[in-house]
């Protein structure tokens, strides 16, 4: 895709996908659906915290591939992913708004970036050649994520989350993650010419910045080292770019890769604080109880560092796009050690 398509696509994305929502469902093709979810945040008790000692290890640690992947159409008997081929679908959960990475493109319907070409592995790897014929879509919102995984797919759920999600302790205690699969870094969006150059300006003139519920930007920017900032709370990350169209918001914070985006799709904003303030690193969410999944998941994950795959995936989406400068980086390496 060249930067003056994704520029074009962009414009018109936010507008689609507002009349999208106002649907249960839309077909994609034959065989690939998508669904969106309602945007209204769920009502959750408090979530658990992880205790000193769980904090000092590294989050993105996570269970080991066991031996080679198995052969597409003949999963483990009585194994997560068996469920799922003789289902005869993927469920997935995805955004539906955040530009490179989960998009509806407006021309043709379908949702696409980063994180779904990464899906598209997980689905032929269980499916065979045909497999990304076999994904189901539900566009989620940030705060919808993690409970999409604790609901049964029966119910409502989801078999996998990929949406800029990123690893942390506190989620691990309610999800699974797979291996890091792409590094992110808080940074900040604003619109041109407003004087603001970084995070620390807008501290200091308690400026009004947007962030999303359920979102790791907006836990950071309620530490008490941003005090002075007036949090905007939104259900989803799309929603900030509206909000400071709107001027109800001076500012967003988000992951350097969503802003990229806004940035592509509102030429009128940019990025200023260039250098990440935070580290975001992203994984596939899977239920707390599938570690066999994880398992697998992370076997397709070796399979396309190891083959060149991630590393045409990023050529797509972040360097043909314009969206990040070239060289291409290698991807993040996994981190194992965790009981399956």
């Amino acid at each position: 895709m060249n930067a003056p398509r994704i520029h074009r696509i962009a414009l018109t994305i936010v507008a689609l996908m507002t009349l999208g929502s106002c649907a249960t469902g839309s077909s994609l093709n034959r065989a690939v659906r998508a669904t969106v979810e309602s945007t209204t945040a769920p009502v959750t008790a408090t979530p658990p915290a992880c205790t000193a000692d769980q904090r000092a290890e590294d989050p993105t640690r996570s269970v080991a591939p066991r031996g080679d992947l198995p052969t597409a159409n003949a999963m483990p008997a009585g194994s997560t992913m068996a469920a799922i081929h003789d289902r005869g679908r993927l469920v997935v959960g995805v955004s539906g708004d955040t530009l490179l990475f989960g998009a509806r493109n407006p021309l043709s319907g379908a949702i696409e970036g980063f994180d779904i070409d990464i899906l598209k592995e997980v689905a032929k790897a269980i499916f065979g050649a045909d497999g990304d014929n076999k994904i189901e879509y539900r566009v989620i919102t940030y705060a919808q994520r993690l409970p999409k995984l604790e609901t049964p797919v029966e119910s409502g759920g989801v078999d996998i989350v990929a949406h800029t999600m990123t690893i942390n302790c506190n989620r691990w205690l309610r999800i699974a993650f797979s291996s890091n699969y792409y590094d992110a870094g808080q940074t900040v969006l604003v619109r041109k010419g407003s004087g603001y150059t970084g995070v620390e300006d807008l501290v200091a003139a308690k400026a009004r910045v947007c962030a999303p519920s359920g979102s790791t930007n907006i836990d950071e920017i309620r530490k008490p080292i941003y005090d002075g900032i007036e949090v905007v709370e939104v259900p989803d990350v799309s929603d900030c770019l509206v909000s400071m169209q709107q001027g109800k918001a001076d500012a967003i914070t988000g992951d350097d890769t969503v802003l990229a985006g806004f940035a592509a799709q509102d030429p009128t904003t940019e990025v200023v604080a260039q250098k990440a303030f935070t580290a975001e690193p992203y994984g596939l969410g899977i239920p707390l109880q599938h570690t066999d999944m994880v398992s697998f998941v992370n076997g397709v994950l070796e399979k396309i560092r190891g083959n060149g795959r991630w590393k045409e995936i990023y050529q797509r989406w972040l360097i043909d796009t314009n969206a990040l400068p070239p060289p291409i980086p290698d991807p993040p390496q996994p981190v194992y050690g965790r009981d399956g």
